[in-house]
């Protein structure tokens, strides 16, 4: 079989192959068959080998609940085609490795992807992470969202298309991704998108105190000024690179979301205004977000920085299409 590339929710950019939010596309074990000789039509996509019975030794998962997974993490791409592999017992009680292989409509090629189902049924392992898994696996990472992603918002009040996105005010791939946050809700209008902060303090020293600034434009301004203070953020980014810097392009920032600089200094060193970014920073902690940017559809999360924008529409629309209201 020949590796594809994966479009990854964890460290790299999305490619050719989109796949939910797994971070690695495995190649195929040694034992698994090779698919038969014959070219396939070009046109149809790749032949896949015929699944061997004796491969299917787990009673749980069932192959049922692996195709509703996928179908929930890979419906949006019309183009993807696969088939499970396997679904087998491990050394380990109640742990099933599944292996599903992969291609899509037009080309021959074929890769193969490996997991490991835990005993709940709720989550795999792949990559060195564990992530959610059944035939609904972001409907848990929605309704958390739902209840606990609170800052600043535009669009509609509603949330039955919720989209959030996690940042951090002196990540370059942050300001990068706002062309795309732009272009989301406006061709979203009925979407209500939310800005959570997740300030990676070990890199960006400034980036605490960024979110902290924000926090405060909106408590005082609300959501319209701290978008506009935003924006003025990501524009000046480059004047976060000191302590004088970040002092005059945060000012900057605020007055440009019509606030006062001295007033939003205050807000920003009180212990409330440090307990809500501390609050954003455990909500991405808990729905283990590693990166930034990252975004949320319906709690399907992406990493957002180097992701197709015409993917991006594609799992919006078929997230709003499919999921149901909020509740």
């Amino acid at each position: 079989m020949i590796r594809l590339s994966l479009r990854r929710s964890t460290v790299a950019a999305l490619a050719s192959v989109a796949l939910f939010s797994l971070p690695n596309l495995l190649m195929a074990q040694t034992d698994v068959p090779a698919a038969p000789t014959q070219t396939p039509d070009a046109a149809a996509g790749p032949t896949f080998p015929k699944p061997d019975p004796a491969d299917f030794t787990a009673d749980s998962p069932t192959k049922e609940q692996v195709n509703a997974f996928l179908q929930a993490s890979w419906g949006f791409d019309p183009n993807r085609i696969y088939q499970v592999q396997r679904i087998a017992k491990t050394d380990v009680p109640g742990i099933s490795s599944v292996v599903v292989v992969v291609g899509e409509k037009g080309n021959k090629q074929t890769g193969a992807l490996q997991f490991f189902v835990l005993p709940d049924g709720k989550h795999l392992i792949t990559g060195g992470e564990i992530l959610p898994f059944g035939d609904h696996p972001f409907a848990e990472n929605r309704a958390t969202l739902i209840k606990r992603a609170n800052g600043p918002a535009k669009g509609d009040a509603s949330k039955d298309l919720e989209i959030v996105e996690f940042a951090d005010f002196q990540c370059p791939h942050c300001k990068d991704a706002q062309a795309t946050m732009d272009k989301v809700a406006t061709d979203f209008p009925k979407a209500h998108i939310v800005y959570q902060n997740f300030p990676l303090t070990k890199i960006h020293p400034q980036a605490y105190r960024a979110a902290a600034y924000g926090v405060c434009v909106a408590k005082l301004g609300g959501d319209k000024a701290f978008f506009d203070y935003s924006a003025a953020v990501f524009d000046g980014q480059a004047g976060l690179a000191s302590d004088e810097g970040a002092t005059l392009t945060l000012n900057s920032a605020v007055t440009k979301s019509g606030q006062a600089p001295d007033k939003v200094e205050a807000c920003s060193n009180t212990a409330e205004t440090k307990a809500a970014v501390d609050a954003s920073v455990k909500l991405a902690n808990d729905l283990n977000v590693s990166q930034t940017p990252w975004l949320f559809i319906n709690g399907h999360g992406i990493p957002l920085g180097g992701v197709n924008y015409d993917t991006i529409k594609q799992m919006i629309t078929y997230q709003a299409a499919n999921d149901g209201a909020a509740k």
